[in-house]
């Protein structure tokens, strides 16, 4: 169910991106809401099987990445936000508990480590990017710029904030909470105020 042995074939020095999330997003409850978990360094893919196997929605967005070593060459998927994941729960004291008793877990993300729910257009904005397998690289966190959407083509609805550098457009689309960002390109894309 969680996926995580399974490696995209890439060429060397590309990257590819993977969606694992529990379940698949056509077929997740809607109860809940968005939380970013802050984990230790490296332990996000335990993390998620841990919540995962609590029952609970969780999203951990990864890279397919080729990595070489001086005697084997192997894909490994790594966390497209080191350090962080996704968790959909009721917003009850409850589900908040069994998240932090979740080893590696150090907090919720947002003001005392309280969390601050993520609206679930941000999720599903990166979702969409990597089920379709659109080209992107991850990009610093803008605190400046226009909320745009895109419409029409294979990017209809998706919104982030526009982005131009040298007559190259591009949409950067943020989890504001944990300041993280991708970038993909639009040039030739129609796009709108959001």
């Amino acid at each position: 169910m969680t996926g995580f042995g399974e490696a995209l074939p890439l060429p060397l020095n590309s990257l590819a991106a993977t969606d694992i999330s529990f379940p698949d997003s056509n077929t997740h409850s809607t109860s809940g809401v968005w939380f970013a978990v802050r984990t230790w360094p490296r332990y996000e893919k335990k993390v998620a099987t841990e919540l995962e196997e609590k029952d609970l929605d969780v999203f951990l967005p990864l890279l397919a990445s080729k990595r070489q070593w001086s005697d084997r060459q192997q894909t490994v998927n790594l966390p497209l936000f080191p350090s962080y994941l996704f968790v959909r729960i009721p917003e009850t004291h409850e589900n908040r508990a069994a998240v932090l008793r979740t080893n590696g877990v150090t907090s919720f993300v947002g003001f005392r480590g309280v969390g601050i729910p993520i609206p679930e257009c941000e999720i599903e904005s990166v979702r969409f990017i990597l089920k379709r397998g659109i080209s992107f690289q991850v990009h610093p966190y803008l605190n400046i710029g226009q909320r745009v959407r895109v419409r029409g083509s294979s990017l209809d609805g998706v919104e982030g904030i526009l982005l131009a550098k040298n007559d190259d457009l591009s949409l950067i689309i943020s989890i504001q909470l944990i300041q993280r960002s991708l970038s993909i390109r639009i040039a030739g894309y129609q796009v709108e105020v959001a």
